[in-house]
């Protein structure tokens, strides 16, 4: 069973907890503080510090997007970046209204910024998994942390288990596939089983872009034990992560789904349950005589057939053990066997 450990005050994953949920704003909210503050009762953020995640090229490349908020790379991110206090605002907020507040640090200041902001975990972005100074320092910082996989390999998910573990042993990697809206087919969930025979002692996870909620649900079903999604408030709007994200009604039906699927996992233990007891008493089959069958006879696989019986006698699986044992009395054809007529019956004991 994976080791647990806490992610939030309060709130354990890993083993038989229950599926933590995030709801991932990224950057949905438009450059918008009045947006965010609407979306915050769902969400996390995404926080960068543009000079460090980007270089200068990479800033000044033109953006011509239909999704762009400025004429370059880097005036379309500062127009969506929040600024420090901002994010303290928002922080407050959510503690106002008793939400966990967390954002991805998408560079080493980031991390430094939500460290020093009292995040309760860090978010590591599947851009930043196969950094591997970022990740050493990150897990140094002693919170716990939550990896996404999307765009590495296993091989480089072995590299970063081994940089972390010794670090910060309270981590969780999720499947994820960085696609925007994500095609089913690119998805993969037998990675998250892939995942859990490789780090059998953390817990994993799965992050989606796709579109609905039946793959999230299915990744639970196969034991993910996080599972993030990003939201939007409208779907339509503009950005390109809106149309793989979920709108409010959408994350609430997979919170539903999910909290049934877990229910629904119940036992392994495969035994008669007293929900089906009735229908039991209803239609479960005995065996019956196939043949009229005088005292004294020794029974034979001929003589015996199964049907529903009234009153209910010996159980199917009970036919081959009757062959041979000698009847105590005459039985009518299409007579139930039952064990006052079967001579030194001994009743044998499921296990």
């Amino acid at each position: 069973m994976p080791r647990e450990f806490e992610l939030c005050p309060g709130r354990r994953v890993g083993g038989d907890q229950p599926c933590f949920i995030i709801a991932e704003i990224g950057q949905n909210h438009q450059g918008d503080l009045d947006i965010a503050r609407r979306m915050i009762r769902m969400a996390k953020f995404q926080k960068s510090e543009l000079e460090h995640k980007f270089n200068k090229k990479a800033l000044e490349r033109p953006y011509t997007s239909k999704h762009s908020w400025g004429k370059t790379y880097g005036e379309h991110k500062r127009h969506l970046e929040f600024s420090h206090d901002q994010y303290r605002e928002l922080k407050k907020y959510a503690e106002e209204i008793g939400i966990f507040f967390t954002a991805s640090g998408m560079d080493e200041m980031a991390v430094e910024f939500l460290h020093e902001l009292d995040v309760p975990f860090f978010k590591v972005g599947s851009g930043d998994t196969n950094n591997f100074p970022y990740l050493e320092k990150t897990a140094k910082k002693g919170r716990p942390m939550v990896i996404s996989s999307g765009m590495q390999s296993m091989n480089t998910m072995h590299q970063v288990y081994q940089i972390v573990k010794p670090i910060n042993p309270n981590f969780c990697f999720l499947q994820c596939t960085s696609a925007y809206p994500l095609q089913p087919e690119d998805v993969n969930l037998r990675v998250i089983s892939a995942y859990q025979s490789a780090f059998p002692d953390i817990p994993i996870g799965y992050s989606g872009h796709e579109t609905g909620i039946a793959i999230s649900v299915a990744a639970v079903a196969m034991g993910a034990k996080v599972v993030e999604r990003h939201v939007t408030l409208d779907k339509t709007w503009k950005g390109s992560d809106h149309q793989a994200s979920l709108e409010p009604n959408e994350l609430a039906e997979l919170v539903k789904a999910i909290r049934t699927v877990e229910k629904a996992m119940g036992s392994p233990i495969k035994q008669l349950l007293p929900c089906e007891m009735a229908c039991n008493e209803k239609l479960g089959k005995s065996v019956v005589a196939k043949v009229t069958i005088p005292e004294g006879t020794m029974l034979t696989l001929d003589m015996l057939t199964v049907k529903v019986g009234e009153p209910k006698g010996f159980p199917p699986e009970a036919i081959f053990d009757l062959v041979g044992q000698k009847v105590k009395r005459h039985i009518e054809e299409d007579e139930t066997i039952t064990e006052q007529v079967v001579e030194n019956h001994v009743k044998k004991v499921k296990c």
